[in-house]
């Protein structure tokens, strides 16, 4: 089972809808467990939510951290990389952190840490893309046209 667990509560909004419409399609099921923004100053704040993502974690968990620094992978990499982790017959657990980011006792204790890009992310949108990689992984793993690898080649749009 895949579990997504993030800090804060989703409002009802198209990025709400967006990660619905995604975790249907996913087998195995994408689970979601929200937890409350930590409170005080940011380092206080980082690590009330750090020892959160950690409390909501079982034993035998492959963690995935989604974090700035993490591995940047092209979607059939990370198809490849969560085939893998689906074999390890353990419980799969994605952490996203809060607007101050993962505590380094999670960063320590992730199996593995995925970027999902340099750029910074509204935390509701970041769940929205996860779920829609997840499933564009599991329809590349099944051979499902879902995923358009082709794209054209970006010589044919400069200028002679």
């Amino acid at each position: 089972m895949m579990r997504v667990i993030a800090v804060g509560r989703s409002r009802d909004g198209p990025e709400a809808d967006l990660f619905a419409r995604y975790r249907a399609r996913i087998r195995p099921e994408l689970l979601l467990t929200e937890l409350v923004d930590g409170k005080g100053s940011p380092a206080e704040i980082k690590r009330r939510e750090g020892e959160a993502l950690l409390a909501a974690l079982p034993g035998q968990a492959f963690v995935i951290a989604l974090d700035l620094d993490g591995e940047m992978l092209d979607s059939p990499a990370f198809a490849a990389r969560l085939e893998g982790w689906l074999t390890l017959s353990r419980p799969i657990r994605f952490l996203i952190g809060g607007a101050e980011g993962l505590d380094r006792a999670v960063l320590t204790r992730a199996d593995f840490t995925l970027s999902v890009g340099r750029m910074t992310w509204p935390h509701l949108l970041v769940r929205a893309m996860l779920a829609e990689q997840i499933y564009r992984a599991r329809s590349i793993s099944a051979g499902h046209p879902y995923h358009r690898a082709g794209r054209p080649d970006k010589r044919a749009f400069e200028s002679p």
